[in-house]
């Protein structure tokens, strides 16, 4: 708590001369003036008048774990808090919000990047896509990658248009437009245009303010990519080892990811299932679970090829679950079903709602999701897919293995319900 709430200022590059009346009230009436030195230097003591200069701490590095200590120690003073453009947009105010509370933080926001982009481009801020990659690795974008889109990417930094620039090209968009902004809103505002291509900027000429505005231009006849479960397997590297396109799709419609949640792929092979899955919603994350080093490295090429380079992979199930901070809340089992104590290692992780998706391809593991549907409820489906393959001059139908597949909601158990067994549990 403290005693007077900490009042966030959006900033621009445009500085103090860009500031409403309510924000330069903020900061005059301020004791403690907290930001970053570039930040901190848009104020210079000379808008100050004749009141006396507010204490200015910077931010350390790292940041966040030095944040608590801060405020404690400020807690009795009017404390103002410098932020870039608008504090709720992927911005210092969503932190201190969940730092210190709803009820003692006030925000006063200033035209976002993207709000000062968007007016640039002329572009329908309602139509684009934006991603973030601050703090990010610059993969992230690929994943919102897709022809005819405009997207709006907040960089990290002088190296971000490059990064970004050499991965479009690698994914076939080479001639996608590329718009850097620098310094918008401010008196040294720049504008620069390229096709991705024929970037030829060295890092250092980059103003490290910079927000990058993408027209995706596809290449001739890309892979066609999309955040629809269900990629070509061609879009993946690896030895074999993977859920296959259809049953992929069928797989991920019964996971049924929403915006925010976690996933735990346990048998990972080439990490189809968790990329797909974190590919819905740039909200969605994963953890990957494989023993095998090969395939841990496979899966980290194509969770970077595709976009959602945040995935996490972690070693063997289910000893790995130990040390994981965050339950899931779906889990597909992908391989090693029938391994003593491995679906009831899932189980027991799962909270009441979250789901369970196991596929088997054999007569073991399909006798063995009979029997836990038989004990938790569920559905239990049988898939068989065929696809047209030449012979001859012909075409014939190749039928991949079928795959059985059980799917079920963890419900709260009844009060007299009866418990399993010891022979139950060890199935």
């Amino acid at each position: 708590m403290t005693a007077h709430p900490v009042v966030i200022v959006g900033i621009g590059a445009d500085g103090w001369d860009g500031l409403s009346e309510s924000a330069k009230g903020a900061i005059l009436g301020a004791e403690v003036l907290m930001g970053s030195p570039r930040q901190l230097d848009l104020v210079p003591a000379t808008h100050l008048g004749a009141r006396r200069a507010p204490t200015r701490l910077t931010w350390p590095s790292p940041m966040i774990p030095a944040l608590p200590s801060m405020f404690a120690e400020s807690a009795d003073r009017r404390v103002c808090v410098l932020a870039s453009g608008d504090p709720m947009f992927h911005g210092l105010g969503v932190t201190l919000v969940r730092l210190l509370g709803v009820d003692n933080v006030r925000v006063i926001s200033h035209p976002s990047s993207v709000a000062l982009a968007s007016a640039r481009m002329g572009w329908a801020s309602a139509d684009i896509e934006i991603v973030s990659l601050v703090n990010r690795d610059s993969a992230t974008v690929l994943a919102a990658v897709a022809g005819g889109a405009r997207l709006l990417v907040l960089s990290n930094g002088r190296a971000t248009p490059g990064e970004v620039a050499r991965l479009l090209s690698g994914a076939g968009f080479g001639r996608s437009i590329m718009t850097v902004l620098a310094q918008l809103g401010g008196a040294e505002e720049s504008r620069t245009v390229t096709v991705a291509d024929e970037w030829d900027h060295a890092d250092e000429d980059v103003d490290a303010l910079n927000v990058l505005a993408v027209e995706c231009i596809a290449a001739d006849d890309p892979l066609r990519l999309t955040r629809i479960p269900g990629l070509p397997d061609a879009a993946f590297v690896g030895d074999g080892q993977m859920t296959k396109q259809e049953i992929r799709a069928l797989t991920l419609c019964a996971l049924a990811p929403a915006p925010g949640e976690h996933l735990w792929d346990v048998g990972g092979g080439s990490g189809t299932v968790a990329i797909e899955w974190m590919r819905t919603h740039p909200r969605c994350t994963a953890t990957a679970f494989e023993k095998v080093a090969s395939r841990v490295s496979q899966i980290g090429t194509n969770a970077r090829n595709l976009g959602v380079p945040a995935l996490a992979v972690k070693g063997t199930a289910p000893e790995a679950f130990a040390n994981e901070a965050r339950r899931p809340d779906a889990v597909f089992v992908g391989g090693g079903v029938t391994q003593p104590g491995m679906l009831d290692a899932c189980w027991e992780q799962l909270s009441v709602g979250g789901r369970l998706v196991a596929n088997a391809v054999t007569a073991e593991s399909e006798s063995l999701l009979l029997g836990w549907m038989g004990r938790h409820g569920g559905t239990l489906r049988r898939f068989q897919v065929q696809r047209a393959e030449p012979l001859g001059t012909f075409n014939v139908w190749r039928p991949q293995l079928p795959v059985v597949q059980w799917s079920v909601t963890k419900s709260q158990p009844s009060a007299d319900a009866d418990t399993d067994t010891p022979e139950e549990s060890s199935q």
